[in-house]
């Protein structure tokens, strides 16, 4: 399989904020470009008000990490800007990257304040990467999530991805399909992907086909023709009803019978689905082809499809596009990118950013986080995060307690203890193999299943516990006992 390179035709390292350019520039004239520094990258809210999010394109972005060159056009440019040393140039000429990352596997259910993605190296490196860290993993994260809303609406039914041509840029069909595939789409519209992925590629036919030929009739016996053992067609360029399903039976009859095959469905791109679907399906059935699927599409999200299935809806596959791929809903995904300590004479120091706006109060110093399983139901319990040097023994029970309403207090006993980064780079040198799309996609389902039914309400969703180590939240408390003012 052709592996995609998005830097094939360019050189996305100069992709960055200015001002990590102006930083690194004063932090080599300061003589900290080797201070070692921890940064942590994590969202405060879920999209949509949901219960989850989930994590995706750790792959992209350690395409980005091994890749990262200065050219001369850059230096050239960088020169012009008449701010940045010669020295720094000079250092820019020879950047090798040499950090450590971790990062939470693609497919996994995050949540809002745990450190999804930790990098620990030269500050000057690790402070230069902040956009593209936060660009790749808010993008493919935001589409993940939003369409594993859109699938759990569907009750078991396929999702079709066909949004590249509302997407947002090359990169934002490319890769959203990527996304939504590890969401839980059955495959996609975009072409690329399959062959750049090995996404399936789906579709048929549009309005157009139809329209270019004499009749509705004629158009149908021609693609019944070509595609026979796998012919959906489209049956609302007319009339649904009146025209568009009686001319697709007549073509199931009179071309996909005869020789062998039959019919895979027809598609309805317009109107009241959940009327017309209801008829078609009685017209297919009467006419013997109960196993004909009907395919709906035409601005479809999750309420939309959730309401319909309500109202009795015979739909068998959702195509699902512009709500989907730009997640029209709430379209920005808010991770952010927070220093979190620094080394001094071979020590952690913590750090923390302390704002009145108490959600933007960050945890400090060098962490992991731990994902807690009961034993008999493999239900997920609740996540905490620990100092990087912290082992949870399970084999003990175990005090969790919310960070900030203390006196929320539960022992847990019975339970696994899961660490749930993996470490993706050493001083530099990508160390992780991405898995493939298909068993990322299949770990994300089965992770799923490990929520509670209540973390997966649309409404109110019941809120997960993340909650803080007593070491590291005693920690916390020091440092905002010494900023308060």
């Amino acid at each position: 399989m052709h592996k995609i390179d998005f830097r094939e035709k360019r050189n996305l390292t100069m992709l960055t904020d200015f001002y990590e350019l102006t930083m690194a520039n004063g932090y080599f004239e300061n003589g900290l470009k080797d201070k070692i520094a921890y940064f942590d990258m994590f969202f405060r809210e879920v999209p949509d008000d949901g219960g989850f999010a989930i994590m995706a394109g750790v792959e992209q972005l350690m395409d980005y990490l091994k890749s990262i060159k200065f050219e001369d056009e850059d230096i050239d440019y960088l020169k012009s800007k008449n701010i940045f040393s010669s020295g720094f140039l000079e250092y820019l000429k020879n950047f090798s990257f040499s950090c450590d990352v971790w990062a939470v596997p693609e497919g996994t259910p995050i949540f809002p304040n745990e450190p999804i993605l930790i990098v620990k190296g030269p500050i000057i490196e690790a402070q230069f990467i902040e956009t593209m860290v936060l660009l790749t993993i808010n993008h493919q994260s935001l589409i993940a999530t939003k369409t594993n809303r859109i699938v759990r609406a569907a009750q078991g039914r396929p999702i079709m991805e066909f949004g590249s041509r509302r997407a947002q840029g090359y990169d934002g069909a490319i890769l959203g399909a990527r996304a939504a595939y590890i969401g839980g789409c059955s495959g996609t519209a975009c072409t690329i992907t399959d062959r750049d992925f090995g996404i399936p590629a789906l579709g048929t036919m549009a309005h157009s086909w139809v329209q270019s030929f004499p009749t509705e009739l004629d158009a149908f016996r021609a693609y019944a023709r070509i595609y026979p053992s796998n012919c959906t067609i489209l049956v609302d360029t007319y009339n649904v009803l009146k025209s568009g399903i009686p001319n697709a039976i007549k073509v199931f009859e009179e071309e996909i019978i005869p020789r062998g095959f039959r019919p895979a469905g027809i598609r309805i791109d317009s109107g009241d689905i959940t009327y017309l679907s209801n008829i078609a399906r009685k017209m297919l059935d009467n006419a013997g082809f109960k196993d004909c699927k009907i395919v709906a599409s035409n601005s479809l999200d999750e309420y939309v499809i959730r309401d319909i299935l309500i109202q009795g809806a015979k739909v068998d596959i959702f195509g699902v596009g512009e709500r989907l791929i730009t997640s029209k809903s709430e379209p920005v995904f808010g991770g952010v990118y927070k220093l979190a300590a620094v080394e001094e004479d071979g020590k952690i120091v913590s750090k923390i950013k302390v704002s009145e706006n108490v959600a933007k109060i960050t945890n400090p110093s060098f962490k992991k986080v731990y994902r807690l399983f009961r034993r008999d139901t493999g239900k997920a319990i609740a996540d905490v995060i620990t100092l990087a040097d912290e082992v949870i023994d399970d084999t003990k029970p175990y005090e969790i307690f919310d960070p900030v309403h203390t006196w929320k207090k539960q022992v847990v006993t019975n339970f696994h203890a899961k660490p749930l980064h993996e470490k993706i780079f050493e001083k530099g040198r990508c160390i992780y193999e991405s898995p493939n799309l298909k068993y990322i996609s299949e770990y994300c389902r089965d992770q799923i299943d490990t929520l509670w039914e209540e973390v997966l309400r649309f409404e109110n969703p019941h809120k997960y516990y993340v909650d803080l180590s007593r070491p590291l939240w005693e920690i916390k408390q020091k440092l905002l006992q010494e900023y308060s003012y």
